[in-house]
């Protein structure tokens, strides 16, 4: 017969298999620095030079909100999906724009001549869009609170 010397495993007691959450943890805070490093540099939409306004009013960011941007050439853009004039008013219909509870932002380009930003209002009340706001920034230059 053969007798088997206790192991140092075996003299320690019976094997636990408990899960070491410290590593997770580590990973978890590292992302969550990276994404709150990243997550101010992510642009919203499409590229737009806004004006500025000494007090504009502010406009809190919903659900659901509905961005028309104007580049600086010309283009119309809905959210991110460039339109032309001629479908301006059944890309707003699609998007369920023409409601009295839905806002469309409108983002014009600095350099653009007022007219262009006018003609898209019109186009926009044309529409049926009830609700409609131009995005401006604020100047802090010229007085603004």
């Amino acid at each position: 017969m053969r007798v088997h010397a206790p192991t140092a495993a075996a003299a320690a007691g019976p094997l636990r298999a408990d899960i070491n959450v410290t590593p997770l943890v580590d990973v978890c805070l590292v992302l969550l620095i990276i994404f709150m490093v990243v997550t101010p540099m992510i642009r919203d939409g499409v590229e737009v030079a806004l004006p500025e306004a000494a007090r504009p009013e502010s406009i809190p960011e919903k659900a659901g909100q509905i961005v028309v941007s104007l580049r600086r050439d010309g283009t119309i853009w809905v959210n991110d999906a460039p339109v032309g004039p001629e479908a301006l008013a059944q890309a707003l219909r699609a998007l369920g724009a023409t409601g009295r509870d839905r806002e469309v932002l409108v983002r014009g380009d600095r350099a653009l001549p007022y007219g262009r930003v006018r003609a898209v209002f019109k186009l926009l009340n044309d529409a049926g869009v009830a609700r409609a706001a131009l995005v401006t920034l604020r100047d802090d230059r010229r007085g603004g609170s």
